[in-house]
């Protein structure tokens, strides 16, 4: 992910007279093709969120949340859309950086995007640019998918008006500073060193420690656990699973911001990952006395790939294997193991996989980014100092999104509260809150 924007200016150089003018330098033009590639990776990340995670997520839920699910993903999506272009662009990897302590955490400027226009650019991580406009819409798409994650832990008992009050107070107290910490030039994290490709913490650990922290202030859903609550389709969960896998290969590969090795190098990676996370997912299952299922393997295909977004673009393909084995052992654990043992009730194990699995990938990128695993580091960080990098980077981000999304929360609730009235949640969200049924 490029960490600050280019912004290309000619200035006249002051001429004596009659002498011949010095010609300023020219500047920097999109190549066609790196733009061609971000708008199609940025349409990829789009697919992620619709009609993937409505999919695999409303498959997850009982029948009468179905369309309260996918309807909640959808809404929080384009608000976040919204909020990006109007200010979050702007706090995340604005024009004018903020001197001082402060603009370790935001930037200032490009408010609603002032200043930008068809010809202005973005720096890629070479001399080569892209269609500033380009940029602003593939990191739109990762707020935008971040702030939904958030709602597999929340399905089935949230208030839809408090989901749309939430997220833009939780968009800018957490997500755009983290957001510039990890990825600015200026940012705290990024100055220190630490590596996150493509949104390990930026995007999983952020979305699982909040969902999280909004599961334990919402309360279990009524009757969980001792009543039966499987999921009514696997078949759409199944469906959403292959639209995620397709689309994270804008999220991986995209996070190149060019059409070159390196987003080839995420590509396979985000292939051979993914696929040890599902297998390794359905092993388990065997070995703890189940049948390897479909869940099993939906689930281990997202573990797989929430590990290896922070090292899409750090790591060679034998890491990315070890990291998607990893994860699916952790993921699975977790959500089998510790999730019943602490009682808290994320619904859709938002915390359970994408946290937990981002826990995994951002530390382990310490390991494979390593040249002694294939990786594309030169050794000059030894594996030691990295691992405590990685650490202080997962550690500030767990912090910061817990905190905040506490305080985001603890505002709606005040206002307006955040879990739907007992009758509501018997019924459904789909008739309740909506008025509509997803099956007749």
């Amino acid at each position: 992910m490029k960490n600050t924007l280019l912004k290309c200016a000619a200035f006249g150089a002051a001429g004596l007279l009659f002498a011949q003018p010095a010609l300023a330098a020219p500047a920097a033009v999109p190549n066609p093709g790196n733009n061609a590639w971000m708008m199609t990776a940025t349409v990829l990340v789009l697919l992620m969120i619709l009609p993937g995670l409505a999919l695999f997520y409303g498959g997850l839920t009982r029948s009468k949340n179905m369309l309260s699910t996918m309807t909640q993903i959808g809404a929080t999506a384009a608000l976040a859309m919204l909020v990006w272009v109007m200010w979050g662009f702007s706090l995340a990897f604005g024009s004018s950086p903020i001197e001082g302590f402060l603009g370790q955490f935001i930037s200032g400027g490009s408010y609603f995007l002032s200043g930008m226009t068809a010809e202005t650019t973005a720096a890629t991580f070479t001399d080569e640019v892209i269609s500033e406009y380009v940029f602003v819409s593939f990191q739109m798409t990762f707020a935008a998918i971040t702030a939904a994650l958030i709602l597999g832990a929340t399905a089935e008992r949230m208030k839809f008006n408090a989901v749309m009050m939430f997220v833009p107070i939780w968009l800018t107290i957490v997500y755009f500073p983290i957001a510039h910490m990890v990825w600015a030039g200026d940012g705290l994290l990024f100055a220190a060193g630490a590596l996150d490709f493509a949104g390990g913490t930026v995007v999983h650990i952020n979305a699982g420690v909040s969902g999280l922290v909004l599961a334990y202030l919402l309360g279990k859903r009524r009757g969980y656990p001792a009543e039966p609550m499987p999921p009514h389709s696997l078949t759409m969960t199944m469906v959403g699973t292959g639209l995620l896998w397709v689309g994270w290969f804008g999220f991986n590969a995209g996070s190149a911001l060019e059409a070159d090795g390196f987003a080839g190098l995420a590509m396979i990676n985000t292939f051979v990952a993914t696929a040890a996370g599902a297998l390794t997912w359905m092993v388990i299952e065997r070995m703890m006395g189940h049948k390897g299922s479909a869940l099993g393997f939906c689930s281990g295909v997202i573990a797989g790939l929430v590990a290896v977004t922070p090292a899409a673009g750090n790591s060679g393909p034998f890491g990315a294997i070890l990291l998607g084995i990893l994860s699916s052992i952790v993921c699975y654990f977790f959500v089998a193991k510790v999730k019943a043992k602490f009682g808290y009730d994320d619904s859709l194990d938002a915390f359970g996989i994408h946290g937990i699995g981002g826990i995994v990938g951002a530390i382990g990128t310490a390991v494979v980014y390593q040249p002694f695993l294939g990786g594309p580091g030169d050794g000059s960080t030894g594996v030691g100092a990295q691992l405590w990098i990685q650490t202080e980077g997962v550690l500030v981000t767990i912090g910061w999104a817990g905190i905040g999304t506490l305080i985001a929360a603890m505002i709606v609730k005040a206002l307006i509260g955040l879990r739907v009235d007992p009758e509501t949640e018997v019924d459904g969200l789909d008739i309740s809150e909506h008025g509509e049924r997803a099956y007749n």
